[in-house]
């Protein structure tokens, strides 16, 4: 399996570093495009992989073209492209808010997938929910299957509606969790603990508590109401939050995200 990627980011980095740690595919088969000579040489000294600055030289070869661009960038890029694809080579885009018929018109290509990772991929724990077209076969989907699974979980998804949300909750996702953990460990000193002291235990706290509500399988509300003793500071706390409209303002949040990948994609 030869891969190219249109972009060398921080998400482009995260599958590739993913893929050759997991001797998914070697480094030969790699082949990198990206505008800025700094991000090459990088690449190519960290991974031993093929950088190019263009697109067309990229993609001769590739069973599968990772789009991993900002999408205000993916026009440009698109020109070098288009009708340059053949048949049998998949489309993989990581692009926010992009739709498959926006990608499928500026390139002239119909095989294409469409996913949404999130920056715990750089260590094997993301997550990803993608979909396909119908042009994809099933053998190529088992492709880009094992190379989402490089990165932690993924979850595919017959209705494309649900990137844009998915963009919106684990995309976003980990800035509102490193945001609430910012504001414990900011609340801990606040009442006299050490910053160095608070940061572990926030941090550990809250990867506790996420293993532990995906091993025990219960609903969280559930989970919630066992660390919460009648009358105890758990109860407290809880009112202080409830009344300072935390809900509210986590569905705001999820809501404005979710607009805004729907405004990316036009």
């Amino acid at each position: 399996m030869k891969l190219t990627f249109i972009g060398g980011g921080v998400m482009g980095e995260a599958i590739i570093g993913a893929l050759l740690n997991k001797g998914i595919v070697q480094a030969a088969d790699i082949a990198v495009c990206d505008i800025a000579a700094r991000r090459r040489r990088h690449l190519e000294r960290t991974y031993r992989i093929k950088a190019v600055d263009s697109s067309a030289a990229a993609i001769t070869g590739s069973d599968i073209v990772v789009l991993a661009m900002k999408p205000q960038d993916f026009p440009a890029a698109a020109k070098g492209m288009h009708s340059r694809l053949k048949a049998s080579q998949t489309v993989l885009s990581i692009m926010a808010g992009i739709s498959t018929t926006t990608i499928r018109d500026r390139l002239g290509h119909e095989a294409i997938v469409r996913a949404m990772p999130n920056t715990p991929a750089q260590i094997g724990e993301g997550m990803t929910v993608w979909t396909a077209t119908e042009a994809v076969s099933p053998q190529r989907r088992r492709s880009v299957q094992e190379v989402l699974g490089a990165l932690g979980q993924e979850i595919y998804v017959e209705d494309e509606k649900y990137i844009n949300m998915a963009t919106a909750i684990s995309g976003s996702g980990p800035a509102f969790i490193f945001l609430v953990m910012e504001a414990l460990i900011d609340a801990a000193v606040h009442i006299g603990m050490r910053r160095d002291m608070a940061t572990p235990i926030v941090i550990q706290t809250l990867l506790g508590s996420a293993r532990y509500a995906q091993a025990s399988g219960k609903h969280p509300a559930d989970l919630r109401n066992m660390v919460t003793s009648p009358g105890g500071t758990t109860a407290e706390g809880l009112l202080a939050l409830e009344q300072a409209g935390i809900r509210a303002a986590f569905a705001e949040a999820i809501m404005a995200a979710y607009e805004k990948a729907k405004q990316l994609g036009g």
